[in-house]
């Protein structure tokens, strides 16, 4: 996430475009992608008794007129999960040519009794059956060409940390994939390229490299972080779960359900950026010390927003696999951001006037490891609508875990200044965010352009949210909410999309009635 706020003006430009039961959403250039690839398909569909692979593969022949798809062809199963309410949900990658496409999920959803209710995600029905480009490059030349694209060395990034648990960890991690990469109506075979590391800077960089000719079809450095500084600990008491280790006690929090740790590190390398750094430990087990102030906070809230997703949703980390939570304060010098670099997160110290420690908000912490969450759930593409989606719902969760008002980064931001902050669920106009479809900005898809104004737009999402937590309170909200998140969202979901997912999550889970208040919240920002 990026806390930044850009001053605009607010621009007319999205229209709604509905056809028969596929909805799609649509903002000017910009709402393209969305546009082409996200639907949400609620009808009578042929086919009943659907309760396994084979009988979902069945339905999709029964109904290929409606979904211009060949199961056996275009289909490959990635999971099925049953939830508490007996619901299935059969989560499908789409293929060309057995190769996936990227940032491409379909859904199906049946009912206890194997109705199907619902089909959601990126079908792309006009597709071609095969792609016409051949594979001229192999992986290791893609990663050659996306080091040389970020003009960043591969031993610069690398960088070995021995864990307290003994075992050496890389904080470099690269992958290369072949996937067709869709954009503006073309399939290109092409290397999805993910480089993450934290020095020379934090990055979690995406790149789409063409296989056949190795043109760069797209870059991001995904990071997401919150500009910004805390005032850190804001001279509060908190219980911390420590661990004693040759005689000296360690932020290494071993105590929770999960199969990893929640571990705290000091980056003593300043401007040099070495992550994760050292691990921060007292001799005494009372981190009071000025400089183990900020590790204090994010060593806790760390635990809190666990806690969290634990407590509420069963959820055992941010990956739901147990996964350890790894943080880093005093990053950099005057660092006015927080981060998620896609493997830990990151904390600056601020520089004492826009900001403060930015580990000393709540908010931000559970904002930044939400982005975690949907990292390892719906995959919303960081751009445009899905962009602004990803930010709302990171806002929308730093709300649920600091629920004490409906502003964020509050805690830590202007710290010289009182009532002010970084946005607000409430009123997204006092803070340079439109509210309402007939403000949305169309921006540029460029990271000048804020990749087409995520952090401008999602004013409008959170201000449905706000509405939907009004009409329904916290309780019913979260838990649509993370339905919503977990289990119909897709990598390319628009703002129609969503507000789809969400009254269907809120049916599942509540009825008409609630449903109903989901449908009239985004009826008054006007996504119809």
């Amino acid at each position: 996430m990026n806390w930044k706020h850009a001053m605009a003006t607010f621009v007319l430009g999205t229209s709604l475009v509905t056809t028969g039961t596929i909805t799609h959403a649509e903002a000017g250039n910009n709402g393209k992608q969305q546009a082409d690839a996200s639907i949400f398909m609620k009808e009578d569909f042929n086919g009943k008794n659907v309760k396994s692979e084979k009988e979902v593969k069945e339905f999709f022949e029964q109904n290929q007129k409606t979904f211009q798809l060949k199961p056996n062809k275009d289909l490959k199963l990635l999971k099925s999960e049953t939830d508490d309410l007996g619901m299935t949900h059969y989560t499908y990658q789409r293929l060309i040519g057995q190769v996936p496409v990227a940032n491409s999920k379909i859904l199906v959803h049946t009912d206890k009794d194997g109705n199907v209710t619902a089909v959601n995600g990126e079908l792309h029905e006009k597709a071609p059956s095969k792609i016409k480009q051949t594979k001229e490059i192999n992986k290791k030349e893609a990663l050659d060409l996306a080091w040389d694209q970020i003009d960043v060395s591969r031993s610069e990034a690398d960088h070995v940390q021995k864990s307290l648990k003994g075992e050496d960890f890389n904080t470099l991690t690269e992958n290369s994939d072949l996937v067709v990469h869709y954009e503006d109506g073309e399939y290109t075979l092409a290397y999805h390229v993910e480089l993450q590391f934290s020095q020379p800077y934090p990055a979690n960089w995406q790149l789409y490299i063409n296989a056949e000719n190795g043109e760069i079809l797209k870059s991001m450095n995904v990071v997401h972080e919150a500009t910004g500084t805390g005032t850190g600990v804001l001279g509060d008491t908190k219980s911390l779960n420590t661990y004693f280790y040759n005689n000296t006690y360690y932020l290494f929090d071993t105590t929770k359900p999960m199969n990893g740790v929640i571990e705290t590190f000091d980056n003593y390398g300043g401007e040099y950026y070495s992550l994760p750094g050292y691990y921060v430990t007292d001799t005494g087990n009372t981190f009071y010390s000025q400089r183990q102030k900020a590790a204090v906070d994010a060593h806790y809230y760390a635990g809190e927003v666990f806690d969290y997703y634990y407590d509420q949703f069963g959820r055992v980390s941010y990956d739901n696999q147990g996964g350890d939570i790894r943080s880093t304060v005093h990053y950099g010098s005057n660092y006015n951001n927080a981060a998620w670099t896609g493997n830990q997160m990151i904390y600056g110290d601020g520089d004492g006037s826009t900001f403060t420690y930015l580990s000393g908000a709540d908010d931000i912490v559970a904002h930044e490891l939400t982005h975690a969450v949907t990292d390892t759930t719906a995959e919303l593409v960081y751009e445009n609508q899905s962009g602004a989606l990803n930010e709302s719902f990171s806002d929308v969760f730093g709300f649920f875990v600091d629920s004490e008002d409906w502003l964020m980064g509050e805690d830590v931001y202007t710290p010289g200044r009182s009532g002010d902050a970084l946005r607000s669920l409430s009123n997204p106009n006092a803070y340079d965010q439109p509210d309402h479809m007939n403000e949305y900005q169309n921006l540029p898809n460029t990271e000048a352009g804020d990749w087409g104004g995520v952090h401008i737009n999602s004013g409008i999402p959170n201000k449905a949210a706000y509405y939907t937590i009004n009409s329904l309170g916290i309780a019913q909200s979260e838990q649509i909410y993370y339905r919503a998140l977990t289990v119909y969202l897709t990598p390319n979901s628009s703002f129609t999309n969503a507000r789809e997912a969400l009254e269907q999550s809120a049916q599942d889970l509540y009825g008409t009635s609630a449903a109903n208040a989901v449908s009239q919240a985004w009826d008054n920002v006007g996504v119809y």
